[in-house]
């Protein structure tokens, strides 16, 4: 039996109780299998690279990331609604429809994921290549795309990182020539990493980066 056509006949009782699971799942496809994992990932290596403690707050941070993901992400969700929405006026299949509406977020995925990563999970599930990408299932794209944005956020992060140690660096080498061994660097160094932040804007360098670095 053709597979759309075993979703279409599906009892409405189970397409319904198949549609409360999907939606226990909708944190976990938003956290990792969509722009917020980058986001939040450098937004909070940044914190840690300018030392500043509790400043911003994690809920901020959090915040920032998912508004800046429903901006990045809302042509992808403008698809999937346009897609999921056609076979369900159609047919009425709930099921159906989340299969349709997935497919632009399995693109979009596939888009930032490296070869290296989907092709390691394809074969040790299949054993042999897909023939086409379209027969590759969005749960074998995510592992790969999860994989893939945590090294793309960790490198990311690696060069916000480096001009923070520098200053560290540097201060700490001039404290300990003026005999300052006592006096905390981090103290110091604070108020010029915020200067010098604040001067080259810092988080407005850091958001259009981070926007345009998705396919």
């Amino acid at each position: 039996m053709d597979v759309d056509a075993l979703l279409k006949d599906l009892n409405p009782a189970m397409q319904l109780m198949i549609l409360m699971v999907a939606v226990t799942v909708l944190p976990f496809v938003f956290m990792c299998m969509t722009s917020f994992l980058r986001f939040v990932i450098v937004f909070s290596i940044l914190k840690t690279a300018l030392g500043t403690q509790q400043v911003p707050p994690g809920m901020v941070i959090i915040g920032l990331a998912m508004i800046l993901t429903f901006y990045s992400m809302s042509p992808v969700f403008a698809e999937m609604y346009q897609k999921g929405s056609v076979p369900y006026e159609k047919t009425g299949s709930i099921v159906l429809a989340m299969k349709e509406g997935a497919k632009p977020l399995k693109n979009f995925m596939m888009r930032q994921t490296r070869q290296s990563d989907i092709t390691f999970f394809i074969q040790t599930l299949r054993g042999k290549p897909p023939a086409t990408p379209d027969d590759i299932g969005i749960w074998e794209v995510a592992p790969a795309f999860i994989m893939s944005e945590l090294k793309t956020s960790f490198e990311i992060g690696f060069i916000i990182f480096i001009p923070f140690v520098v200053i560290d660096l540097i201060v700490a080498n001039v404290l300990l020539a003026l005999g300052m061994m006592m006096l905390s660097p981090t103290i110091i160094s604070l108020p010029f990493k915020l200067l010098i932040f604040i001067a080259v804007d810092g988080w407005g360098m850091v958001v259009h980066g981070l926007v345009q670095s998705f396919n």
